[in-house]
């Protein structure tokens, strides 16, 4: 018996696309969201690279409150925007997937968007001292991207360089070689206690500059990673601490 092969799905025109996203409109108007996912699904699958038809998807579901599949379009919609080499938008969308589901580690699309951006780093930096680099390789804001997920794309890559960090409240910086944190300041403070005080900034901005030369080691690591768990057990232990020495005021007040 001769079996009948489905024929791929022709991905659709501009002026079909068009047409699917006024439908889509008009059943979230008219109530049927579940009509305008089904839609836009059979669409994507057979246009996946159409940002306008994941950019209606990601509307509808934010607006219906189906977080999880938001996320998921601003993840697809990442990447499609470095592919256009637009940059702004596609760090727009990794934050809002972060905002939407905050499972979610964005160090992958931070090292995707500083890969595309600047090509010439992606192969590797030559370990001279006297080749000269001083620009600004990545930047976000620390409400949707922390330390701790800039701090893996820079070690990731092994770049050496600086990550300022700027909020109403503080001023700080940390300095890598070839990845590994060696030194931090923050409000007149240096090395390992400033470092503890960075860790606990959740909002401003950052954004790191490669450099040339490598940086004076204040504070040695193996790991950073091994690094910034002590130093979070040890704020949580100092945080525990003091919470017993208040418990222990209140029974003898």
């Amino acid at each position: 018996m001769n079996q009948v092969l489905a024929e791929p799905a022709v991905p659709f025109t501009e002026t079909s696309i068009e047409s699917v996203l006024l439908d889509a409109d008009l059943f979230v108007k008219y109530s049927s969201p579940e009509k305008a996912f089904g839609l836009l699904r059979d669409a994507i699958d057979r246009s996946p690279r159409s940002i306008s038809l994941r950019e209606k998807m990601r509307d509808i579901c934010v607006r219906q409150k189906n977080l999880n599949e938001a996320a998921r379009q601003c993840l697809a919609l990442v990447s499609l925007y470095i592919g256009r080499e637009d940059f702004d938008v596609a760090y727009d969308r990794l934050q809002e997937a972060k905002l939407l589901d905050p499972r979610i580690s964005v160090a992958p699309g931070l090292e995707a968007i500083r890969r595309a951006r600047r090509p010439d780093f992606a192969t590797g930096r030559e370990k001279t001292s006297q080749q000269v680099r001083t620009d600004v390789t990545f930047a976000g804001n620390l409400a949707y991207v922390n330390v701790f997920d800039a701090v893996q794309v820079i070690e990731s890559a092994r770049m050496t360089g600086l990550l300022v960090i700027k909020s109403d409240m503080h001023l700080a910086n940390v300095a890598f070689n070839e990845g590994k944190i060696v030194d931090a300041e923050c409000n007149g403070h240096n090395g390992v206690p400033a470092f503890r005080e960075i860790i606990e900034i959740n909002g401003g901005t950052f954004e790191f500059s490669t450099s040339d030369h490598e940086f004076a080691v204040v504070i040695n690591v193996s790991s950073n990673t091994n690094f910034l768990l002590d130093c979070l057990t040890e704020l949580d232990n100092e945080r525990a601490e003091k919470q017993g020495l208040r418990n222990v005021a209140n029974e003898i007040g």
